[in-house]
């Protein structure tokens, strides 16, 4: 089954060529995005697996957008910025941030961060759901006695 991933980049050539590598890869790309409140507005409608979000974006950064993703739907995200610096890396220290690129983003470099995102984002859905099961259990242990 491919993998449904939502681009959000403000920039429509970078826009096209993410989304020409993806397809050349195997992935569905469910929709694009050049801000972030257009990101959190199909991230809801789309449900994609994974968001490949740039940070500087008009209206709300993607920063901010992945976070609202990520608290509302728990969807993970791979950042793409042109950017390095050691402030940016701490900002986005979220949950659902799985890692990031610096542009130019290249496949070499694109195909392989997503692979292992989707594998961490994986991992950590089949914990989640592990815990959750446990605690069931507990509640249920509690009730009996």
């Amino acid at each position: 089954m491919k993998k449904r991933i939502l681009i959000a980049e403000d920039e429509p050539i970078i826009r096209l060529d993410l989304k020409m590598m993806l397809l050349n890869n195997g992935f569905e790309v469910v929709g694009v995005a050049g801000d972030g409140d257009r990101a959190i507005e199909l991230a809801f409608k789309l449900k994609p697996d994974l968001v490949l979000m740039d940070i500087e974006m008009p209206k709300l950064n993607g920063l901010k957008a992945s976070e609202v993703i990520g608290r509302q739907l728990d969807i993970p995200v791979l950042l793409i910025t042109a950017y390095s610096q050691k402030e940016i890396i701490e900002k986005s220290r979220q949950d659902n941030i799985l890692g990031y690129l610096i542009k130019p983003v290249s496949e070499a470099n694109l195909i392989p961060a997503m692979m292992i995102a989707l594998q961490q984002a994986k991992r950590t859905q089949t914990i989640k759901q592990s815990l959750q099961l446990t605690q069931e259990q507990i509640q249920k242990r509690k009730m009996v006695k």
